[in-house]
């Protein structure tokens, strides 16, 4: 298997993953626990890793949604917990739904060498938010090791997207409309924010997605054949894992 395919099979599947802890009642629970919601524990939860900064920094790494989204729960959730703890409390919801979901998953070991080598090994210039989840600590056992490294490996590939997007010369609101299309109320659009989607755009994007492969093929070359094996053997025992009975 070469890079190209290790990327083209492993990180569409990263990308749908590796949120998978993010809004389980645990991992609500939690937010609960600080006294904020759910969806405030999100923005303050995922972005607390860059520390406490304005809601400006917030969503030039998150991308996509609307800053009016983000300064608004970003603001109302670090009154009332410190983003710093809310980032540790998410990472460690992530830790526990790894323990709760893959400790019997064979393999498991092998994946969590594999995605720490390209964790570990991808330059981080330009790519804040992969950085500030690359640099948080990690649980011991591995189903919980397992779940935070494909978070941070969610994290590495979409800010070096939001890297490409800026350099193909599109914005992340229409990427976003390209890609998700039924999801704009979610991240805080309404229908008078929709914008015009035009071939160029639709050509922009499928370039950026090409430079997204460019900037992270680096670190997933860090593997041998056994390494790629073993990273793809397990996002796919973990989508397994994760998928709907029956």
């Amino acid at each position: 298997m070469t890079v190209d395919e290790l990327l083209d099979a492993a990180c569409p599947k990263i990308r749908d993953l590796g949120w998978a802890f993010y809004f389980v009642p645990e991992t609500l629970q939690r937010g609960t626990d600080l006294g904020i919601d759910g969806f405030r524990f999100y923005f303050i939860g995922r972005g607390g890793v860059l520390g406490d900064v304005d809601a400006a920094v917030v969503s030039s790494a998150f991308g996509y949604f609307n800053p009016t989204l983000i300064a608004d729960m970003w603001t109302s959730a670090s009154e009332i917990v410190p983003p710093r703890v809310a980032g540790t409390a998410f990472f460690s919801g992530a830790a526990d739904f790894g323990r709760a979901h893959f400790a019997d998953l064979p393999g498991l070991d092998a994946f969590v060498a594999a995605a720490e080598t390209v964790v570990d090994g991808a330059d981080p210039l330009a790519l804040t938010l992969f950085a500030a989840a690359a640099a948080e600590p990690r649980a011991e056992d591995a189903p919980a090791r397992a779940m935070q490294l494909l978070a941070v490996l969610r994290e590495l590939r979409g800010s070096a997207h939001l890297v490409a997007l800026r350099a193909v010369g599109l914005s992340d609101r229409k990427a976003h409309l390209i890609n998700r299309p039924d999801d704009q109320a979610m991240f805080g659009w309404d229908p008078a924010d929709v914008v015009e989607i035009t071939e160029d755009d639709r050509a922009r994007r499928a370039a950026a997605e090409s430079l997204t492969d460019d900037i992270v093929r680096p670190a997933y070359a860090l593997l041998d054949e056994d390494g790629r094996a073993a990273l793809l053997a397990g996002v796919e025992a973990i989508e397994a894992a994760l998928a709907p009975a029956g």
